[in-house]
């Protein structure tokens, strides 16, 4: 049996096709991202526009036409922070069923949450102590504390880098009273997590996919140019490194970024806020090193239906 999974996310539809072997246990035929910036432009008036719906389109032909070489039997959908926080989500969900007969799941917060920690497990050796997995979305970032038993906590912020671009609008180089009111927009909306903390000490952060995945890219361009990426599935990161990076990113234009190493052209303009964001957390639990880990929700969401969680 083939499965396919959609991710639709609030800057990038990911697209997982594996395999289900006789053990339940799966093998990855292809997987691909096509990027959408859904929230591009309303994210905050809780709109999508017109233009990004005909993006969300265009990646979802682009995913099909992909599925089309596989023998897949069931295809499962998942939205996360652009469509479920936007009065024109559902709108979406509809055009989406009736052009391409797609039913899409539309997931809280604490779902998404749930589905990205069954995906950093498969791979990353969460032990007894308490980890601090962050994954930083377009519309959201979700923040779990977990361990070999299970989640801790966990809880989804509607803080993610297109709503912290659309509330800041950076320059590029960015300014620092612009790196100030990024940080300010963290403070301010991370209070419970702030507090959680308090009651469970963290000494190791987990950054799933997306913006992790460049952030350990470009480091490893420099630090271990021959190392294979597509290799690996974590990949840890020292702080010295990754600061460098992070002040690169806050002073450079964006034509001298998309000449870096490893760069993403597509999340060129959102990539300093997540920088940023990685910083402010590395800061506060006072790490050494942090580590970037390949899988997230899509990879949850199928160990959730083999495992008839979902």
């Amino acid at each position: 049996m083939q499965i396919a999974i959609i991710d639709l996310g609030t800057n990038t539809f990911n697209l997982l096709v594996v395999r289900v072997n006789q053990d339940n246990s799966y093998t990855i035929l292809f997987e691909n991202k096509h990027p959408t910036k859904l929230g591009k432009g309303g994210i905050n008036k809780k709109n999508i526009t017109p233009e990004a719906f005909e993006r969300g389109f265009v990646a979802l032909q682009t995913h099909l036409n992909a599925i089309k070489k596989y023998d897949v039997t069931h295809i499962h959908c998942f939205a996360t922070s652009a469509i479920r926080s936007s009065d024109n989500g559902l709108q979406f969900v509809a055009e989406v069923k009736e052009k391409f007969g797609l039913d899409i799941k539309v997931i809280p917060g604490s779902e998404e949450a749930e589905l990205i920690y069954d995906g950093v497990k498969q791979v990353f050796p969460i032990g007894r102590e308490n980890v601090l997995i962050m994954d930083i979305g377009g519309g959201s970032t979700e923040f779990i504390i977990a361990n070999s038993k299970g989640v801790v906590w966990k809880q989804s912020f509607e803080l993610g880098i297109v709503r912290m671009f659309d509330h800041v609008n950076p320059s590029a180089p960015m300014q620092k009273t612009e790196v100030e009111q990024v940080n300010k927009l963290i403070t301010d909306n991370l209070k419970p997590l702030f507090q959680q903390l308090q009651e469970t000490p963290i000494s190791t952060l987990v950054g799933s996919s997306g913006s992790f995945d460049i952030i350990a890219d470009m480091v490893a361009a420099v630090e271990h140019p021959h190392l294979d990426m597509s290799k690996l599935t974590s990949y840890k990161i020292n702080k010295n490194d990754f600061e460098i990076l992070n002040e690169t990113f806050i002073n450079s234009t964006i034509e001298q970024r998309l000449k870096l190493k490893g760069m993403d052209e597509h999340r060129v303009d959102v990539i300093v806020l997540a920088s940023i964001f990685i910083k402010f957390m590395v800061d506060y639990l006072k790490l050494d090193h942090f580590y970037q880990c390949n899988y997230a929700l899509k990879e949850g969401a199928i160990y959730q239906i083999l495992n008839n969680k979902l």
